[in-house]
């Protein structure tokens, strides 16, 4: 038994993060054993896969951490549509943005 099993992780799970029609990339991680319990009941439950489940999680927590992702994709199609705010509109924004507590 590996030293990663007897403290409660699986020993390198193999996780096939595919991203639709195409085949992902293969990975060796180790999953807490609660955690990877919880991840089999909801696989099931949703019934998909394991590798859509750490895939759809991997996808979400990724965006968590890269909020501006949403933003620049958004201010590059204003750009290329050339729809932009007016002056006033922008200058109001950043007024409203600069009294929110972040």
């Amino acid at each position: 038994m590996g030293d990663a099993h007897r403290h409660g992780y699986r020993d390198h799970l193999a996780v096939n993060l595919s991203t639709g029609y195409t085949h992902g990339m293969k990975v060796a991680v180790s999953i807490p054993d609660p955690i990877f319990d919880e991840a089999e009941r909801l696989a099931k439950r949703l019934k998909t896969s394991r590798s859509d489940i750490y895939a759809r999680a991997l996808r979400a927590f990724v965006g968590d951490h890269a909020p501006d992702r949403v933003t620049d994709g958004m201010n590059a199609v204003l750009d290329a549509v050339g729809a932009g705010p007016d002056p006033v509109t922008a200058a109001a924004a950043r007024q409203v943005l600069a009294r929110i507590e972040w």
